[in-house]
């Protein structure tokens, strides 16, 4: 069993930067990869970024690509993401999950990001 806690969330203006984290607790060996989804009120949750065990592959949504940076610190059982020129359209609830095998998975409770001026 994995427990996931986001944090970071809040309110910034447009054009502005967050920095959100999932930090991960439980039973596990190791968690595979790891990702950020968002989930917009009235819109279904969509991919945002993942990243690879190692750090070394990473993938990101092209809405989000050039701006949001996702990185993760396995000795803390962390992931961040990094989102900068935040505009209106990122206001949403971002979720982190986390993938422990081709069948378990995880995800966090949300938390929320608004960007407004």
């Amino acid at each position: 069993q994995v427990q996931l806690v986001e944090s970071g969330g809040g309110l910034v203006q447009p054009g502005g930067s967050l920095r959100l984290s999932c930090a991960a607790s439980g039973s596990f060996f190791s968690i595979n990869s790891m990702g950020w989804y968002r989930q917009a009120p009235g819109k279904e949750r969509e991919f945002v970024a993942t990243i690879s065990l190692s750090g070394t592959y990473t993938y990101y949504a092209d809405s989000v690509k050039g701006r949001f940076t996702i990185s993760r610190d396995n000795a803390k059982n962390t992931v961040y993401l990094q989102m900068s020129s935040l505009k209106a359209e990122d206001t949403a609830v971002y979720y982190c999950k986390a993938v422990l095998s081709t069948i378990a998975s995880y995800w966090g409770q949300g938390t929320q990001v608004t960007v407004s001026s």
